[in-house]
């Protein structure tokens, strides 16, 4: 019984601490856009990544922060695993054996 109190009281809770700000956003989206721009010096930046951007923008130009700050956030863990994926690659290779 105690379990089924919680999980009813945690969704809750936490639609309450949803409501992003204008500042929100522009805080999420220039950490997104710096992380893009480090993909970028790497060459190595996604589509996706830029999609999320666009959409982080459509939803700011509509005053829906909440989504406007979730696609932002989307865009910067895109990038950043852009980021892994260019530095981890570039060190792989040493690791594999010629036959």
């Amino acid at each position: 019984m105690r379990l089924c109190g919680l999980l009813f009281v945690m969704p809750l809770g936490g639609a309450a601490l949803a409501a992003h700000s204008e500042a929100d956003f522009k805080a999420a989206y220039a950490a997104a856009d710096t992380a893009e721009k480090q993909a970028g010096q790497l060459r190595n930046q996604w589509l996706v990544t830029e999609a999320a951007l666009k959409e982080a923008k459509k939803a700011a130009e509509k005053n829906d922060f909440d989504q406007a700050v979730a696609a932002a956030k989307e865009a910067e863990a895109l990038a950043k695993a852009s980021i892994y994926q260019a530095t981890s690659e570039k060190e792989a290779w040493k690791n594999l054996e010629i036959r």
